[in-house]
């Protein structure tokens, strides 16, 4: 997964479902040792690659 993101995702806005509630959106400005780095209005979110069930570009 982690190879995937990098190759497809990079530098793009995306949407990530983890579960039941947890959805997070931003820009993806990294991925690497099993982390996704999400940035939006200035705030970084830090996401498990593996706890990632789907990831879709955003508008």
């Amino acid at each position: 997964m982690q190879a995937f993101i990098a190759e497809h995702y990079m530098g793009k806005n995306v949407d990530v479902y983890c579960g039941i509630k947890d959805t997070f959106n931003g820009k993806v400005i990294a991925c690497a040792d099993g982390v996704l780095t999400l940035e939006k209005d200035d705030k970084y979110t830090h996401i498990a690659i593996d706890k990632i069930i789907a990831i879709w570009m955003s508008d």
